[in-house]
């Protein structure tokens, strides 16, 4: 595997680059704004490919890179389902898993810190975000933070792993890098209480200023959203409601980007062809499926995701590839299902 932590001094944020290996997929967490260059150099010098990028929360303290790296990569954005960020291409929540290629990552709901926390594990290393630091813990005083679902999300979840457990927090003001879910478990101050009321004293007394920049920061971090407006995107974007009349009227072959996990979870529109946005490069050269159907088929083609952001990246490139015959579902199958689409289950393969 290939794992780099890197540093931000100005905010003291972490920031963690995965990969299988080298010259393969990779996926970033809790990337910041002003570091985005140093990301696009050092993925240029691995040879990776950036197909997610994950915030643990929305920060108060920094600037998120989710929306430019999206944009200059392509990648896929991922924020846990409670958060207020106005679009992203997939939303998690407890129990799911994040896949690439070689790697994957268990979703852990952690809240307290804010209600939209959550933290990353996979085996013998976690990444915690702002729930646990190293000899320290999140605070719980704003964005609907709460000390006692800190309290639950530290001792019933995160000190449940196993104790030799590498933990990689969202930030460190001292100079430490990582430890383990043993160390904290013994030496972390605020983990020295017997239950959730002694945890919450600490915490609720804990008087800390504001970060300097939250009122500007947590709204620009909620507006990360792929902008839509171009007229290449605009004009080929279809409302669910006239999406669900092209497909009563069967005018329209509909073709869906999600991974095998969002469709057996969320299920999906029925009769729709798979064809997963991160191998969209496959389907659309000469010889892959989605060329031969636009060049084949009298129908519209309809792309669809989950939240409308990945069928607008795949519109976007399809358009500069001069197809023509596609369109893409605005709000994606959440859209679809709150005008009462029709939702069927994927098939099986044997």
């Amino acid at each position: 595997m290939l794992f780099r932590q890197l540093f931000d001094s100005d905010t003291c944020s972490f920031t963690y680059l995965l990969a299988g290996a080298q010259g393969r997929e990779a996926l970033i967490i809790d990337p910041v704004y002003e570091k985005t260059d140093r990301y696009l150099k050092l993925l240029e010098e691995l040879g990776l490919k950036l197909v997610k990028s994950i915030d643990t929360h929305i920060h108060a303290d920094h600037l998120t890179a989710l929306g430019i790296l999206r944009d200059k990569t392509n990648c896929i954005t991922v924020m846990g389902k409670q958060s207020s960020a106005d679009v992203v291409s997939m939303r998690v929540e407890d129990g799911d898993k994040i896949e690439i290629e070689g790697l994957c990552l268990d979703v852990m709901y952690t809240p307290g810190h804010t209600d939209d926390s959550y933290c990353f594990y996979m085996p013998g290393m976690v990444f915690t975000g702002d729930t646990l630091f190293i000899r320290g813990t999140g605070r719980t005083d704003f964005q609907a933070g709460s000390s006692l679902d800190a309290y639950d999300s530290l001792f019933n979840k995160l000190l449940k792993l196993p104790g030799d457990t590498l933990v990689y927090p969202g930030h460190d003001y001292k100079g430490d890098c990582s430890s383990t879910i043993a160390e904290e478990m013994a030496f972390n101050p605020r983990l020295q209480v017997d239950c959730a009321e002694s945890y919450a004293e600490i915490m609720d007394n804990l008087v800390l200023p504001n970060p300097k920049m939250m009122d500007v920061v947590v709204p620009e971090n909620q507006k990360i959203g792929m902008a839509q407006g171009e007229p290449e995107i605009n004009q080929r974007t279809v409302s669910a409601y006239n999406a669900l009349s092209q497909f009563k009227n069967k005018s329209t072959l509909f073709i869906d980007l999600r991974e095998n996990l969002e469709r057996d979870k969320n299920g999906i529109i029925p009769n729709s062809i798979h064809m997963p946005y991160k191998s969209l490069a496959s389907f659309i050269r000469p010889g892959g499926l989605l060329h031969a159907l636009s060049h084949q088929s009298e129908q519209q083609l309809m792309l669809y995701c989950a939240f409308g952001e990945r069928s607008a990246m795949a519109l976007k490139e399809l358009r500069s590839s001069e197809f023509t015959n596609i369109c893409h579902l605005s709000g994606g199958i959440d859209a679809w299902i709150n005008v009462s689409g029709p939702i069927g289950k994927p098939h099986k393969k044997n």
